[in-house]
């Protein structure tokens, strides 16, 4: 079995899956399944067509005031600041984890001390699939490719001392 390239839904698979079933070849089946992407916005059933929304234009402080949501978390600080959470162990020794909760519901700190959107640890992408990786290391690639001098590359194909060790052997 020769499969070029990643497999991301059933649908790259044309009907392998069926004859691997009709063939009792239930390692090949689990290989196939194993080697498809775990994302479910992989799946070819989410790939349909997109139908227009309504009313696109709510904020989100409407939503908030509908559903009685607290107030918003914020992503990251204005400033990097290193000492988020800081005061959590002091809390939690004094009034224990429901204090915690709390005063997280109440005035929620920032996720994360960093506010760049597009930056992404490197253990989290060496963590993710290797479909997902690709896809990341795709997205920020250049698509500029290097250029060669191909007279160069053909001259130093050429060159006798890259073939004296071939004649060597064949003495």
């Amino acid at each position: 079995m020769q499969v070029d390239g990643l497999l991301l839904n059933e649908s790259h698979l044309d009907n392998r899956l069926n004859k691997s079933v009709h063939e009792h070849r239930s390692g090949e089946f689990a290989l196939l399944l194993a080697m498809l992407s775990h994302d479910a916005l992989d799946f070819s059933q989410f790939h349909l067509p997109k139908t227009e929304i309504s009313n696109p234009h709510v904020s989100e402080e409407v939503l908030r005031a509908q559903l009685g949501a607290g107030p918003k978390q914020s992503l990251a600080p204005e400033q990097f600041d290193m000492l988020i959470g800081q005061d959590n162990a002091l809390r939690l020794l004094q009034g224990g984890l429901s204090d915690i909760r709390l005063r997280h519901c109440l005035a929620p700190e920032p996720l994360h001390v960093r506010d760049d959107k597009n930056h992404i640890p490197l253990e989290v992408i060496d963590n993710c699939e290797p479909a997902v990786r690709k896809r990341y290391l795709d997205k920020n690639q250049s698509t500029e490719r290097a250029q060669i001098d191909a007279a160069a590359f053909y001259d130093s194909l050429t060159e006798d001392a890259i073939h004296q060790s071939l004649h060597l052997i064949s003495a």
